[in-house]
């Protein structure tokens, strides 16, 4: 699934793209929406907030109904953008959404989620999220607190979940979060309430996001070479990096849990046994994330 970051860069292509720009060409290719016709609508900006991506078109020539699209990747979905008119090196069936303008064009594939809400829709679909670790509001002291906050609330549910609960601060997926725990030397199976200093955790995830945030390629070792630029993820049974121990790794959340979505889904989790000693034991399990 591609996190923060990944929607941060797709938002600002889009609206590199887009932004200023009217629609000659706009096609919502799902059952709901694809009567909705954006032509001749002027493109406005494109913003990301968490892992949800909205483009934001203006009004009709009458000046009614400005419309916000609402786009979440999910696992498959990429965003390209590229000269109108270019063959597309994807299969055509995979388009859900296709805008373009001035002669750029701005394709959507695999697309987990596409609306045309309100602008008013558009707020509410993510008001339940935590602070956008990317966000330009993001404030050192009132948004660090406010994730605390939230992920205090909680205090026997495991880090590892509470990291990912979009709810709790938004923009963390399962890369993000193996690398975080190994930095901080936490199982991501220990409960929130073990974890000594959780704030230093919040910061290190803003400031991880923050670095990649205009990076083409994902790095959190400061090794930019191939093959270096993860510390534990999808390095399952190869030696650790800074100790040599061999990286494991195991399924987290997607349990039953009255109080968690139904539709959550368990995710992998990377550990090394050494860097990252348990330090409890499990706490009762739950589901993964709110998207």
């Amino acid at each position: 699934m591609p996190e923060g970051d990944s929607v941060h860069r797709a938002a600002k292509r889009v609206r590199e793209a887009l932004a200023g720009r009217t629609l000659e060409r706009a096609e919502l290719r799902v059952p709901r929406f694809a009567a909705v016709d954006l032509r001749g609508r002027t493109v406005e900006t494109a913003r990301s907030r968490g892992k949800h991506l909205f483009v934001v078109v203006g009004p009709d020539a009458l000046g009614r109904d400005p419309v916000t699209l609402h786009i979440h990747l999910k696992m498959e979905g990429r965003i390209h953008v590229h000269p109108a008119g270019q063959r597309w090196r994807f299969p055509g069936h995979t388009a859900r959404l296709v805008l373009a303008a001035d002669g750029t064009e701005v394709v959507g594939t695999e697309l987990g989620l596409l609306r045309a809400l309100d602008p008013a829709e558009a707020e509410r679909a993510v008001e339940h999220l935590g602070p956008d670790l990317l966000g330009a509001d993001w404030d050192p002291e009132a948004s660090v607190a406010e994730v605390l906050r939230r992920i205090s609330r909680r205090p026997v549910r495991t880090i590892g979940e509470a990291l990912l609960d979009q709810r709790n601060l938004a923009g963390i997926g399962t890369v993000y979060r193996a690398e975080l725990c190994f930095l901080r030397g936490l199982d991501p199976r220990d409960p929130v309430e073990t974890v000594a200093d959780l704030r230093a955790v919040v910061v290190l995830a803003r400031r991880l996001l923050v670095a990649n945030a205009d990076r083409a390629v994902r790095v959190t070792t400061g090794d930019t070479r191939r093959g270096r630029r993860l510390w534990v993820y999808g390095r399952d049974g190869m030696p650790c990096r800074r100790c040599g121990a061999r990286v494991e790794t195991f399924r987290l959340g997607g349990l039953a849990d009255p109080d968690e979505p139904s539709d959550s889904l368990d995710r992998i989790a990377y550990r090394c046994p050494s860097c990252q000693p348990r330090r409890a034991t499990l706490a009762r399990p739950s589901s993964e994330e709110n998207t």
